[in-house]
């Protein structure tokens, strides 16, 4: 431990020696935890999208005019006995006037003459997935009380196939980044190991252990991906506080970052975490040829 603030000392020093070669590390890492940090929002933000229309009635089946209640609670307990849905809503003539009353407040021409008598009850159903939505339309064209069932199965479609391409692709590039920050610590780390060739030398003959001298070139490559992460989490939250006035008004009513700003605090310790993993695992690799022989 005496010895650990001189180790320090040299890696900054080895640093600074090779700009270059620090540049170049920093970059391609920053790069790496940029994209899989922007990724991984991209993905908490779909996962929050996705949960928002999985949360709310998808599927509105309009009910004849001479249903009756038992007629609607069984309609509501077939749903139920599918297993699929996770809540039902029974909306009478009245509050369907309530509600297009609300939506065209500004409106009064379009209210003036309505009456709950000219719109039609309905039931409006949520389920736990969105590809159980089609399920539940074809359950309700069948039920012979429902005059029309509305259903937007292009959109729910859309929806469930980018958020499935989002998280394989995600996965894919952050491996592949990920990878490519690994290759890049090993290729710098060596560099630097033959720059220093001859000091190395000169230790290993006055008698310095091989984690003595191994110790400085981890440092480094821990310096490069924490720093790295911690610029890439900083330049990212800046980002979100820039485009949320774009974000909110885009989805209106929709949490998109429902953890933010805690979700960048953890973005931020992950990209550490990974960071000093890539530095410690590239710079032993890259150390280890060279000393054990």
């Amino acid at each position: 431990m005496i010895k650990f603030p001189r180790l320090i000392k040299v890696a900054i020093q080895r640093i600074f020696r090779n700009p270059s070669n620090a540049l170049a590390a920093v970059l391609v890492m920053f790069s790496a935890f940029f994209i899989c940090g922007a990724f991984v929002l991209v993905t908490v933000a779909s996962g929050a999208l996705l949960h928002y229309f999985e949360s709310r009635p998808e599927v509105t089946a309009f009910l004849k005019d001479n249903t009756t209640g038992d007629q609607v609670k069984k309609i509501q307990q077939t749903l139920s006995d599918s297993g699929v849905v996770s809540k039902t809503k029974y909306v009478s003539k009245e509050e369907a006037l309530r509600i297009y009353k609300e939506r065209n407040k500004n409106e009064p021409l379009l209210t003036q003459f309505v009456t709950s008598d000219i719109l039609p009850a309905s039931i409006e159903v949520s389920t736990y997935k969105l590809a159980d939505l089609s399920k539940v339309a074809e359950v309700l064209k069948k039920e012979s009380s429902v005059e029309e069932v509305v259903f937007e199965k292009d959109i729910v479609n859309t929806l469930t196939k980018w958020s499935n391409t989002i998280r394989l692709v995600g996965i894919g590039v952050v491996i592949f980044l990920l990878l490519t920050s690994f290759l890049i610590t090993l290729i710098v780390i060596g560099l630097n190991i033959s720059i220093h060739k001859d000091e190395i030398e000169i230790m290993r003959l006055v008698g310095a252990t091989s984690w003595y001298i191994r110790t400085p070139f981890i440092l480094e490559g821990v310096f490069y991906g924490v720093f790295s992460g911690l610029v890439a989490a900083m330049l990212l939250f800046s980002f979100f506080l820039w485009a949320s006035p774009t974000l909110h008004r885009t989805f209106a009513g929709i949490d998109i970052l429902p953890s933010a700003p805690l979700i960048f605090i953890y973005l931020l310790l992950g990209e550490f975490l990974i960071g000093a993993t890539i530095g410690i695992i590239g710079s032993f690799v890259a150390t280890r040829k060279y000393l054990s022989s």
